[in-house]
């Protein structure tokens, strides 16, 4: 009778270890609304939550390449680029709406350009179809300008601070922080126009493959709302210098710099989530900003068909089931 009590207890021990959660595997990069995810790793809150969240460092581009190849369960991506991975077969499922770049994405010129105005027929370095390039055309259109104005030169993001001190282009897009590495690294260089300027044009989100969504709903739930814990230990006064050593660490920024550059990323709080998916023609709205994004990839023929922001947004599980 002990025995068979015994080979009981071991046989339930072994089924609860195989019913253990799956791991879900979350491609992040240096945008600070990303690293912010830091936070939950190295302060555990994943495991409290019953999770197995592999969080996999990335540049930019090759995080949404990993997702679009299923390599990744997830990827932390400005929502637009989502729609040009979705319309290219990688369609995803927004759990989560991170933040707006509120400065930290920036069109800087180089010595002796002051304006934007002075960019007329001049060349500007940004990432082609990616977000610096949706910054750079509203930049252009608040100055009575167009992108034929302008020639563009297609250059990856991470190479921009050398690209402005190469003296080959008059300005270029960068988010931080690249940005500010170009700004160091030129003396004289300038930022012309930023996202501060144009407050909700480009929304940052956590996209989840709609497979992995369907089958572990409740635990990107639990990923989400872990999110919004993250940003208020970063905005609480008694923990924000503990919250951007972190982050800073991770993209090997000076603490001191990365504090003077976080206001440049409004990191939505839950409230604000909430507020941002409601439905709205405006950029306080993700449907309002994603409408503008969807314009913008028909118009550079990024992609042929119109994607709809219905079938990517998720508002009942921003911060948790309801």
């Amino acid at each position: 009778m002990k025995l068979k009590t015994t080979l009981g207890l071991a046989l339930s021990l072994l089924v609860a270890g195989n019913l253990q959660a799956e791991t879900l595997k979350i491609a992040y990069s240096d945008w600070p609304g990303f690293t912010i995810f830091e936070l939950a790793k190295q302060k555990g809150w994943f495991k409290e939550a019953g999770l197995d969240v592999d969080l996999v460092w990335f540049e930019y581009l090759p995080s949404i390449d990993a997702f679009s190849a299923g390599k990744v369960d997830a990827v932390t991506v400005v929502a637009t680029d989502a729609l040009v991975a979705g319309a290219s077969g990688a369609k995803s499922k927004f759990v989560a709406l991170l933040d707006y770049s509120e400065g930290s994405d920036m069109i800087i010129g180089a010595p002796g350009i002051k304006s934007i105005k002075d960019l007329k027929g001049k060349k500007v370095a940004v990432e082609t179809t990616l977000v610096e390039h949706l910054l750079l055309l509203k930049a252009l259109e608040e100055n009575g300008m167009t992108q034929a104005d302008v020639e563009l030169v297609n250059t990856a993001t991470d190479k921009m601070p050398e690209t402005l001190a190469s003296g080959k282009v008059s300005a270029v897009g960068a988010w931080y922080p690249i940005s500010g590495s170009a700004l160091k690294q030129v003396s004289g260089s300038k930022k012309l126009f930023t996202s501060s300027d144009a407050k909700g044009l480009i929304y940052d989100v956590l996209a989840v493959n709609p497979a992995s969504y369907g089958k572990h709903k409740e635990d990107w739930a639990k990923v989400s709302a872990i999110y919004y814990k993250c940003v208020d230990y970063l905005k609480d006064p008694k923990t924000q210098k503990e919250a951007i050593k972190m982050m800073a660490a991770k993209v090997g920024v000076d603490p001191s710099d990365y504090a003077g550059n976080v206001p440049g990323t409004h990191f939505l709080t839950l409230e604000e989530a909430k507020a941002a998916v409601k439905k709205g023609p405006g950029l306080d709205s993700i449907y309002g900003a994603l409408s503008v994004g969807d314009k913008f990839n028909l118009d550079n023929k990024v992609y042929k068909s119109a994607q709809k922001a219905d079938n990517y947004v998720l508002p009942n599980l921003i911060g948790g089931l309801k």
